[in-house]
């Protein structure tokens, strides 16, 4: 193999929501230069599909509850909507961009998660970066393909599974890392990591795993942050060069926040 760097973008739901937004990080990840992949999620979309189909949407701890009837609405929408609509918008901008899930080729393999303190997620799956068949993955991204992955994955045994994307994107950054320097950069609807989230000016720029310890400890990273930065952090420990968080639009400039060793 000769791929020397790839670089992993994981873009929020809120992103994938927004059209304009949408089509400013297009714009953005198309012009970045050498081997990249791109992961999405699209919650709200599923959410809104299941509420027009008069289903409930359970949630816990912000982690969705998936049922057989949930399933097959997620797999529709992130799979197929979703999916589609991106890989359709970047082609339009000249990235020869191919919409997948862990069950195409069998790129990602999952396993479904037992229940847990007496919660049943259903058919939700675990990763682990010995799931991706990164032979395959690293052929595709020498051929020019950029894969643009949704949160659906199969256990290797004809189940799909419905998978977190954060979760996603750092398990394929992990199994990149053993080939080639790999940066994994999520995007989302903030400038990054903050000591006051009411101020888009107190972006923290880097954060290891001494310092996280200390913003953890003063309340600076709480709630929502905190399991994307342990995260980000296993990333980093598993090989991944560099982990950064940022808004979507600034995908092409040298900000954020940067985890590192």
């Amino acid at each position: 193999m000769t791929l020397k760097n790839i670089t992993i973008v994981k873009i929020g739901g809120n992103v994938v929501d927004d059209p304009e937004a949408l089509r400013r990080f297009a714009a953005g990840f198309a012009q970045m230069p050498g081997r990249r992949i791109l992961v999405h999620g699209g919650g709200k979309e599923a959410t809104r599909m299941s509420q027009a189909l008069g289903l409930t949407t359970t949630m816990i701890d912000g982690r969705r509850v998936t049922d057989a009837s949930t399933l097959d609405i997620v797999t529709m929408v992130y799979s197929g909507l979703v999916n589609k609509r991106i890989v359709a918008l970047l082609q339009s901008l000249d990235c020869n961009a191919a919409g997948l899930c862990g069950a195409d080729a069998g790129l990602v393999k999952a396993t479904r998660r037992p229940p847990r303190d007496g919660v049943d997620f259903g058919f939700v799956g675990d990763l682990d970066p010995n799931g991706v068949d990164i032979l395959t993955l690293s052929w595709l991204l020498e051929s020019g393909i950029t894969p643009v992955f949704s949160a659906i994955m199969s256990d290797g045994k004809g189940q799909l599974l419905n998978c977190n994307a954060d979760s996603v994107a750092s398990c394929l950054a992990k199994a990149c890392a053993r080939v080639a320097e790999t940066h994994l950069v999520y995007c989302f609807e903030m400038p990054g990591v903050m000591r006051d989230i009411d101020d888009p000016k107190s972006v923290i720029s880097s954060i290891t795993p001494e310092s996280y310890a200390r913003l953890r400890a003063e309340g600076v990273v709480s709630k929502g942050m905190i399991p994307k930065i342990d995260g980000s952090i296993a990333a980093v420990e598993a090989g991944v060069r560099t982990v950064t968080i940022k808004h979507a639009s600034d995908l092409l400039k040298p900000s954020g926040t940067i985890i590192t060793l």
